[in-house]
């Protein structure tokens, strides 16, 4: 039996925002069948920093076969929300801005990347998605600067993407109990992205190729 392992934020723990029995976990593990065995170690509201805590659980019981997917990130960037409405002099000034605030999101990010590579597992990423219900075009652009030190990190690593601005790009794939949390039709598309993923991924030859809506795509 093969191991798919969740790791992250709300992205995959999405529970409490669903129907009891939609939530990403469960689609994912009735995509997967009896051959493989889903288990969840994200937490919802989990910042870069707290992934160290779910990698070190991981860790005290690590399987013998094992796809770690990872979903981070989106909880720092909304922490810097309110800090983007802030009013600036000039359009440079704001870019400086961002261009800072990325440097930190990088340090954070790679660190945390760094951190999960010491399982000696196959990792997957995912991107932040950006067509939550009610986010302005300016705080779509603002994301994709975070969006790029994923995608570079996943280049330089050599490391699948599941493309959530891909997958999740309706409003119904939203929760109507929190906007920014996964439907079960968000989580839906999510499972069947990772189920695509998953059958496709070959550990020994690793390589970057993006999935989004189930189809993966080479960028």
């Amino acid at each position: 039996m093969r191991h798919v392992v969740l790791l992250g934020d709300s992205i995959f723990d999405n529970a409490p925002y669903v129907p009891k029995g939609a939530e990403v976990k469960a689609q994912l593990q009735q995509l997967l069948g009896d051959g493989h065995r889903v288990v969840l170690l994200a937490r919802d509201g989990d910042v870069l920093a707290d992934m160290r805590s779910q990698v070190a659980r991981l860790r005290k019981a690590p399987p013998e076969s094992a796809m770690l997917l990872v979903s981070c990130g989106g909880n720092n960037v909304l922490g810097l929300v309110g800090h983007m409405h802030a009013s600036v002099k000039s359009v440079l000034e704001a870019s400086e801005q961002l261009a800072s605030w990325q440097a930190e999101f990088r340090f954070e990010y790679r660190r945390m990347l760094d951190d999960v590579f010491t399982l000696g597992l196959p990792v997957a990423i995912s991107t932040i998605y950006d067509a939550v219900p009610g986010l302005s075009p300016g705080l779509r652009t603002a994301l994709a600067v975070f969006n790029d030190v994923i995608l570079r990190e996943a280049v330089r690593r050599k490391l699948p993407v599941l493309d959530l601005r891909v997958v999740c790009d309706a409003p119904g794939d939203y929760s109507p109990v929190s906007p920014i949390e996964p439907s079960e039709q968000g989580g839906r598309k999510i499972a069947a992205t990772i189920a695509a993923l998953i059958q496709s991924h070959d550990a020994a030859t690793p390589r970057t190729v993006m999935f989004g809506a189930g189809a993966p795509a080479r960028p």
